[in-house]
């Protein structure tokens, strides 16, 4: 039986009550919902049994301790990482925390496979993806990636499947710039504007109720170059097909201090001038959402006292990188993969510390 309804302002509002002792801002409100500023991620890990008890653990714990974002997407660790959450949501829901307190986001576009790898790559294509009429050779750019309107519609009710519930808070297109090395720009906008419009339908369909772009290069890059995206001309064209009142809302980008380009970059056009991505995302009504915070751990460790001092001198360089992405103006959540309780409950310190000011942030890159 599948969790039923999606996260709303009421349930989101009563969750951030449990928490009387955050620090302010530690939830902020978008998009009619309140969302903690840290959220869990699913990415890494291993594809075996032991690692699927690791990350049922940690999300639950890490609900426990105030983080009501939990990230995934299809193809993370072969579908096993949607498998465990479905895992922690029932376990919450013995916990008394209803699935309208939590904001569940996961992403299609890799093809992904079945719990493990399989020995024939071409043929488990061919097998679940060509020949049931879900996608052609021909849709698949690169040999992984899809999103046709068809390819979206399964994805998203296989992703619906692995975590028994009916509805998805957000649904990104996972890493839309991997199709533009396959197809000319125009294709790739005509194959954006046909996934929007999938998305559009499945949000009247009450399957999620708003959708977005997960990149990892795509709003980092100059305007001129093959993998570069508009952040305008997207929400254009959610305009397009949604009219007014469209569910295009959120945008995932990698944020941290090695990779500060979405606050400091001006590559994002927006009328008549360039504009951060951050800024233009807000000027957009667009939400934020930084992924990568810690860079898979690489900003965790080593950092010097010119960076932590800025930030707060926190107990731990993992805190100090989490402080710098979640205080950035214009993040409300920053993502940290967590598939330990121990780091759970370290990171989660946070939740009842100030953000870092901007001019905090800017000493961090102001050395001398």
């Amino acid at each position: 039986m599948s969790l039923s309804g999606c996260a709303t302002l009421q349930d989101t509002a009563r969750y951030r009550e449990r928490f009387n002792d955050a620090a302010a801002n530690y939830f902020r409100r978008q998009q009619d919902l309140w969302l903690s500023s840290i959220g869990i991620g699913t990415y890494l890990g291993d594809t075996d049994e032991e690692t699927d008890r690791r990350y049922r653990e940690a999300i639950v714990r890490a609900v426990e301790l105030g983080a009501n974002v939990i990230d995934t997407a299809a193809n993370y660790r072969f579908q096993r990482s949607e498998r465990s959450i479905g895992a922690a949501l029932n376990e919450l829901a013995r916990r008394g925390f209803a699935r309208a307190e939590l904001v569940i986001c996961t992403k299609g576009g890799y093809l992904p496979f079945d719990g493990a790898p399989p020995r024939d790559v071409r043929q488990y294509i061919e097998d679940n993806f060509v020949k049931p009429g879900i996608a052609t050779f021909a849709d698949i750019a690169g040999g992984s990636h899809c999103m046709t309107p068809r390819y979206l519609r399964n994805q998203l009710e296989q992703s619906l499947r692995n975590m028994g519930v009916e509805c998805v808070d957000v649904y990104y297109v996972h890493n839309p710039e991997s199709q533009l090395a396959a197809v000319s720009e125009a294709e790739f906008w005509q194959r954006l504007r046909d996934a929007f419009e999938t998305l559009e339908q499945l949000a009247t369909d009450g399957k999620l109720k708003k959708y977005g772009v997960a990149t990892w290069k795509g709003f980092r890059t100059e305007p001129d170059s093959g993998g570069y995206h508009s952040l305008e001309r997207m929400v254009e064209t959610a305009r397009e097909v949604g009219g007014p009142d469209h569910h295009f809302a959120f945008v995932q980008l990698p944020f941290n201090l090695a990779m500060p380009e979405a606050l400091f970059f001006q590559n994002q056009r927006l009328g008549d001038e360039y504009v951060s991505a951050l800024e233009a995302a807000s000027s957009l009504g667009v939400t934020v959402m930084a992924s990568a915070a810690i860079l898979q751990g690489q900003v965790a460790r080593g950092l010097p006292e010119a960076i932590r001092e800025p930030l707060g001198s926190l107990a731990t360089d993992a805190q100090t990188g989490i402080q710098f992405a979640r205080s950035a103006p214009g993040i409300t959540t920053a993502l940290v993969g967590m598939s330990s309780v121990a780091h759970v409950e370290e990171n989660l310190q946070l939740a009842g510390v100030p953000q870092s000011q901007p001019e905090d942030l800017l000493q961090v890159f102001d050395q001398e």
